[in-house]
C-alpha cells in the first residue's frame, strides 16, 4: 500500500489585543466547503513555514504580516490527505482584511464562557474543521501561568497578593505547596479556588487529583515523576505537566495533557548553579509539539515576548508572579 506524503501547511491565528482570533469559512468549490478554519495554506517547495504564512495571508486576506510567533504543530489525517499544520500566532499586520477567495470571516473570543471543549467547538460559528478543535481549546490558555508561593509569603499575605493579581487579570494558577499538611492544603485549596473562580480564573492543583476534584479545582498539574509513571490522562478538565527534556514533553503530548511547563530556562534563585536550557535550547525542545509549552525558570514579566519568539505559549512565574 502506497503511503501518501504529509502535506505541509502553515496556519495563522490572527489575534487582536483582547485575545479574539479570526476564523475563515472555506468557500464553495473547495473540499470541506462551509467549514470554518484558521487561514493559511500549503508550503511550496523551497519555502519556509513562515514564508508560506506571509504569502498565503497576502493572497487570501490581503494583509502583510508584521509579527508572527511560532506556536504549536498539529498532524491530522483527513480522508484525502495527512497534513502537518504549523500554527503561528500573528499579532500585528498591515492592511484591511479582504476575502480574496470569497470566504466569510468571524472573530471569536476564547475568554467568553462557555466557549469550547476539547472534543469539539462551541464557537459562535460551525462546523469547525476537525483538525482545529484542540487548537481553539489551547487558545483559552492565558499567557501567564502563576505558581503559588505560600512557603515564602505565608497564607494571609499570599491570599492578599492573589486577590490583587486576579484583579489585575491573572487567569491561570497552579497551587503547589509541598510544605503544607494535607489538611492545611485542603483548606487553602478551597479558599484559592473560590477566590479564583469569582474572577473567572482557573486553578490547577499540583500532584493531587483527588484534592483537585474535592476542592472544585479546574485540573491537576503533574510532576515529571508522575508524568513518567502515568499510563493514562487523569480524569480532569485541565491537565498539565512539568517537563525538563524533549522526551518528557513528548510523553505529556502523548498522554493528552493540555499544556506543559519546560524548565529551567534561565538560572534560578533557588538553584543558581544548576544547568539551565537557555532560550535556543528551549526553542529546539518545544518545536513541533501539538500542545502549548510555557517557559519556566529565572524569568520575569519582561521575558514574555522573548518566550513567544522562541515558540512558548507564555511564561510561568513563581516569586515574580506575586
Amino acid at each position: 500500500m502506497e503511503i501518501s506524503p504529509v502535506v505541509e501547511v502553515s496556519a495563522a491565528v490572527l489575534q487582536r489585543p483582547d485575545g479574539s482570533f479570526l476564523l475563515a469559512q472555506r468557500p464553495a468549490g473547495k473540499i470541506w466547503a462551509g467549514h470554518w478554519e484558521f487561514p493559511g495554506g500549503k508550503v511550496e517547495a523551497g519555502e519556509s513555514s513562515r514564508d508560506a504564512l506571509v504569502r498565503e495571508l497576502r493572497e487570501e486576506l490581503g494583509i502583510e504580516v508584521i509579527t508572527a510567533y511560532p506556536w504549536i504543530t498539529r498532524v491530522f489525517t483527513y480522508p484525502h490527505a495527512t497534513v502537518r499544520l504549523s500554527f503561528f500566532r500573528v499579532t500585528a499586520w498591515q492592511g484591511e482584511l479582504y476575502p480574496h477567495e470569497g470566504q466569510q470571516f468571524s472573530w471569536q473570543n476564547p475568554h467568553q464562557s462557555p466557549f469550547v471543549n476539547k472534543g469539539g467547538s462551541m464557537c459562535s460559528v460551525s462546523p469547525i474543521l476537525p483538525a482545529n478543535g484542540p487548537v481553539i481549546h489551547a487558545l483559552e490558555l492565558p499567557h501567564l501561568y502563576a505558581i503559588s508561593n505560600v512557603a515564602e509569603l505565608g497564607v494571609d499575605e499570599f491570599l492578599q497578593r492573589l486577590e490583587i493579581a486576579l484583579q489585575n487579570g491573572l487567569r491561570l494558577l497552579q497551587l503547589r505547596e509541598k510544605n503544607l499538611s494535607s489538611d492545611e492544603l485542603r483548606t487553602l485549596a478551597y479558599c484559592v479556588v473560590n477566590m479564583a473562580h469569582e474572577y473567572g480564573a482557573r486553578v490547577l492543583i499540583s500532584t493531587d487529583v483527588a484534592m483537585a476534584n474535592e476542592a472544585g479545582a479546574d485540573g491537576v498539574h503533574l510532576t515529571s515523576t508522575q508524568l513518567a509513571e502515568c499510563a493514562e490522562r487523569p480524569a480532569v478538565a485541565w491537565c498539565a505537566a512539568s517537563c525538563h527534556s524533549r522526551e518528557e514533553l513528548r510523553k505529556a503530548e502523548a498522554l493528552g495533557c493540555d499544556f506543559a511547563l519546560l524548565s529551567p530556562v534561565l538560572p534560578t534563585l533557588s538553584h543558581p548553579g544548576a544547568v539551565h536550557l537557555g532560550w535556543d535550547q528551549f526553542s529546539v525542545m518545544a518545536a513541533g509539539l501539538s500542545i502549548p509549552v510555557y517557559a519556566l525558570g529565572g524569568l520575569t514579566h519582561v521575558d514574555m515576548q522573548t518566550a513567544w519568539q522562541h515558540g512558548a505559549h507564555g511564561i510561568a512565574l513563581l516569586r515574580q508572579a506575586w
